[in-house]
C-alpha cells in the first residue's frame, strides 16, 4: 500500500520533494517564457546567440538547483563558481535584449535563496535586485517595470531562502521529537524491567524459602507445613496483583507494608530482625522509594547472605532521611553474585538509579561488624 505524502507516521520533512529536491525549481523557468517568445518571433538581434545563451542560462539553472540538495556534491567552491557562471550568462543577456530577458534575474534569485545563506545571501539578492531594476530602467524607460524587476528578484530569493530555512528547522524538530519518543520509550522499558526484577526477585525468594521450609514441616509437622504451603498461595496471588499494577503503572511500594513482607519472610528463612524506626510520616514519594530498598535488601538476603540476624534502622535529620539494613552474613560484597558493588547486578544497581532520580544516594559496603549493609539516603522535601 502506498504511503501517502502527507502522513505523519515516519515522515521526514527535511526529505519530502517539494521542499528539499531541484525538482521543486523546476516551474522557476516559465519565467524563461518572454524570453522564448522573443526567439520564436525573431524579434531580436542575433537570435541564434540568444538562443545559446538561453539554453546555457537553463542548464545552469538546473544544475545549481540540483546540487543544492544533493549532501555529495554541495563543495563550496563549485556552487559558487555554478553561481558566478550563471550570473556571467544572464547579465549579458538581460543588457543585450532587455525587456522580457530581464525576468531571468528571477530565476537566478531562486538559486541563490537556496544555495547562500546570512550575509552573502543579502548581498548577492541586493546586487541582483538592484541590477534588475536599473537595466530595466535603462533598458525599457519604465520606472513601473523596473521596481518590479527589482523587487521581485530580491523578494524570490529571500522569501526561497526562508522557506528552505522553515523547512530545516521542521526537519530538525521532528527529529528532535522522534528521538524524544524513542528515548522516553527506552527509559518507561527500564522502569518497566527494574520493577519487575524488584517485584518477582522478592516474591519469588519468599516462595522459594516457603516452599523449603514446607519440605522440611511436611512429616513432622503437617499442620506448620499447611500454614507455610498457604503463605506461598498468599505470596503468589500477591505477586500476579503486583505484576499487574506494575504494567498499569499504578503500583507503589509503601515502606510499612514492605517492613510486614520482609520480616515474614526473614522470619520464615531463620533471619531473626531489629527494627529501630523513627521519625515523623514520610511524605509518599520518599516512603515509596525506602519500600523499594527495603525489598530488595531482604530478598539479597534471603537469596545470598547466609545471616542469621539483621539491623533494620531509619533516622531522620533536618535534610534528610537515611536507612540502615546491615547483616551477619559471611558472604561479602565481593563474592554476593548480583547487586554488589564488585560485581554489580540489576537489583541495587536499579535502586541506586530510584535513588538517583529522587536526588538520594545508595551505598552497598562491608557492614561494620562485616556482613553486608545497605544505607540509602534521600533528602527531605521542601
Amino acid at each position: 500500500m502506498k504511503r501517502r505524502w502527507w502522513s505523519t507516521s515516519n515522515v521526514d520533512v527535511g526529505k519530502l520533494p517539494e521542499l528539499t529536491s531541484g525538482t521543486a525549481f523546476l516551474p522557476g523557468l516559465m519565467l524563461t517564457a518572454g524570453a522564448v517568445a522573443d526567439l520564436v518571433r525573431g524579434e531580436m538581434s542575433l537570435p541564434w546567440l540568444g538562443g545559446a545563451g538561453l539554453l546555457a542560462f537553463v542548464a545552469l539553472y538546473v544544475t545549481v538547483a540540483y546540487r543544492a540538495f544533493d549532501p555529495s556534491r554541495r563543495a563550496n567552491r563549485i556552487k559558487l563558481g555554478l553561481l558566478a557562471a550563471h550570473a556571467a550568462v544572464t547579465y549579458p543577456l538581460a543588457l543585450g535584449y532587455g525587456g522580457n530577458w530581464i525576468q531571468l534575474f528571477i530565476p537566478l534569485a531562486l538559486v541563490c535563496g537556496a544555495v547562500l545563506r546570512g550575509q552573502h545571501l543579502v548581498v548577492a539578492l541586493t546586487v541582483l535586485g538592484g541590477s534588475a531594476g536599473l537595466i530595466s530602467g535603462e533598458r525599457d524607460h519604465d520606472p513601473l517595470a523596473a521596481m518590479i524587476n527589482g523587487y521581485g528578484t530580491f523578494i524570490s530569493g529571500l522569501v526561497t531562502a526562508a522557506i528552505l530555512g522553515l523547512a530545516a528547522t521542521a526537519a530538525e524538530l521532528r527529529r528532535t521529537r522522534e528521538e524524544l519518543a524513542r528515548s522516553a520509550v527506552d527509559r518507561e522499558r527500564l522502569r518497566f524491567a527494574r520493577d519487575l526484577h524488584d517485584l518477582l526477585g522478592h516474591s519469588m525468594s519468599v516462595i522459594v524459602v516457603k516452599a523449603e521450609a514446607v519440605r522440611r514441616l511436611m512429616e513432622r509437622n503437617p499442620a506448620q507445613a499447611a500454614v507455610q504451603a498457604s503463605d506461598i498461595e498468599t505470596v503468589g496471588r500477591q505477586a500476579l496483583t503486583e505484576i499487574r499494577e506494575a504494567v498499569s503503572g499504578y503500583r507503589e511500594s509503601n515502606l510499612a507494608t514492605e517492613l510486614d513482607r520482609a520480616r515474614s519472610a526473614l522470619s520464615t528463612a531463620g533471619v531473626t530482625q531489629d527494627v529501630q524506626l523513627s521519625g515523623p510520616p514520610l511524605d509518599p514519594e520518599t516512603e515509596a522509594v525506602l519500600g523499594w530498598v527495603l525489598r530488595e535488601a531482604a530478598t539479597n538476603i534471603i537469596r545470598h547472605s547466609n545471616a542469621t540476624h539483621v539491623e533494620i534502622v531509619m533516622v531522620h535529620s533536618q535534610q534528610q532521611v537515611r536507612l540502615e539494613i546491615t547483616d551477619n552474613g559471611t558472604n561479602q560484597p565481593s563474592s554476593r553474585p548480583a547487586g554488589t558493588p564488585d560485581a554489580p547486578g540489576n537489583g541495587l544497581k536499579g535502586l541506586a538509579e530510584r535513588l538517583a532520580e529522587a536526588g538520594g544516594s545508595l551505598v552497598a559496603q562491608v557492614g561494620p561488624q562485616g556482613g553486608f549493609q545497605v544505607i540509602a539516603e534521600l533528602p527531605k522535601p521542601m
